[in-house]
């Protein structure tokens, strides 16, 4: 497509382009208006250049390995670049930078997790940061108050003398009333 724009043809003449892909993945990402990949971008953006210019531009799939000259020639050109041994890429992926960071985090997470010595009750349940997160549960404020063995529970009321245990009426005389708060 780049050499394209050098071609001074005049704007009186045709100006149609068919460029042939084997690769039907181009084709399903350059149809895909949420595919925002730099190099389908770069293609969408030389396209919408040459249309400026009056060019009729069309992507096509043919069937790769079957003798078709120009893919043929394609192919051969693509194995020698990366038969080189320097290839130098100036754009990384947001998917990989986002993944890279994601395993960074959850490193960082584990070992933190690993070191604390508060939250004992919620290890017993979840020792593996990677695995709670994998598991899907719906946090709740009692789900919350059983794990982390706080809430109004009636054990942790006892224990901060919020309520007082109720009384056993084994071993009580008749006369005796019931105890009252």
């Amino acid at each position: 497509m780049e050499t394209i724009k050098e071609i001074h043809i005049p704007d009186n003449g045709p100006r149609d382009l068919t460029i042939h892909t084997d690769s039907k993945i181009t084709l399903q990402s350059l149809k895909n208006p949420k595919n925002h990949r730099h190099l389908i971008d770069e293609i969408r953006k030389n396209t919408l250049t040459l249309g400026k210019h009056n060019w009729q531009i069309t992507f096509t799939w043919i069937k790769a390995h079957v003798g078709h000259q120009g893919n043929e020639l394609a192919d051969k050109l693509a194995k020698e670049a990366a038969g080189e041994e320097m290839i130098t890429y100036n754009r990384i992926p947001i998917c990989e930078i986002v993944q890279q960071s994601r395993e960074e985090s959850l490193k960082e997470w584990q070992t933190q997790w690993d070191r604390t010595t508060k939250a004992s009750t919620t290890k017993e349940f979840f020792p593996n940061v990677k695995d709670r997160l994998k598991t899907k549960i719906t946090i709740t404020p009692h789900f919350t108050a059983f794990v982390i063995s706080h809430g109004k529970t009636k054990s942790y009321l006892h224990r901060f003398k919020i309520i007082v245990p109720r009384l056993s009426l084994r071993g009580r005389k008749p006369n005796d009333r019931p105890p009252y708060i």
